[in-house]
């Protein structure tokens, strides 16, 4: 192992993470204020947006910055990345985990690595992926699966996920009527009228019972008028 290997066996892989897409850098950039993305989040995001915005600091550029790939951080990414693969050879996959066999339940989200399905318990942002107890021991036993956000398991993975900042959509923006993350809010939605996705969720189900309450009534007293 060359001494460079060794120097970055001991850096933290959540240091060379790029926000947007929360992978280990790829051709990673960095921006006029100090901030590294891979180039191809970097870009998309600012074709997406109407500023040019640091995503992590939300520093305004006037002019779109020019950039080259930072080759320091892009080797010491590589060396990160081999140590995964490195790690991952070394123990069984997530897919090769023997589990239980159990039925799979009407309403239950299946595991996406069991050959025969079994009933997911938790759900992975990172990998957008959803896990039985068997396959789902690797986060909890290896480093860097470890890092990964569990949440609880999630029907439609992907459609809970904001496309633009990788993080669960758990907010809910009244003045736009459509579902956010976090990030969302405090940036693109600031100042705007946000509230938790559950507290929307009961008021629309509050809403639906009262009209459908409404719509009982006004059954029952046309009803009642013909009767009479």
């Amino acid at each position: 192992m060359s001494a460079f290997s060794l120097l970055t066996a001991s850096l933290p892989e959540d240091r060379f993470r790029c926000m947007i897409c929360l992978e280990v850098f790829t051709e990673p950039v960095t921006t006029p204020c100090g901030h590294n993305f891979c180039r191809t989040c970097l870009s998309q995001h600012w074709s997406d947006s109407e500023f040019y915005l640091c995503p992590e600091c939300n520093k305004r550029f006037h002019v779109r910055p020019e950039f080259s790939t930072n080759e320091v951080i892009a080797e010491i990414s590589v060396q990160i990345k081999k140590r995964k693969i490195e790690v991952l050879e070394s123990t069984d996959a997530p897919w090769q985990v023997k589990c239980d066999v159990l039925p799979l339940r009407a309403g239950e989200v299946p595991c996406d690595f069991c050959l025969v399905k079994q009933a997911a318990v938790r759900s992975c942002l990172t990998c957008l992926a959803s896990y039985c107890p068997a396959h789902l021991e690797p986060h909890y036993q290896m480093e860097d699966l470890g890092r990964h956000q569990l949440i609880s398991v999630v029907k439609n993975l992907e459609d809970s996920v904001c496309r633009l900042h990788g993080r669960q959509l758990g907010m809910f923006c009244r003045s736009d009527q459509t579902c956010i993350c976090t990030k969302c809010a405090q940036t693109d939605h600031r100042g705007h009228h946000v509230i938790s996705i559950n507290r929307e969720a009961a008021k629309k189900k509050v809403k639906f019972y009262s009209m459908k309450s409404q719509k009982w009534c006004k059954t029952v007293k046309i009803a009642t008028h013909f009767i009479v």
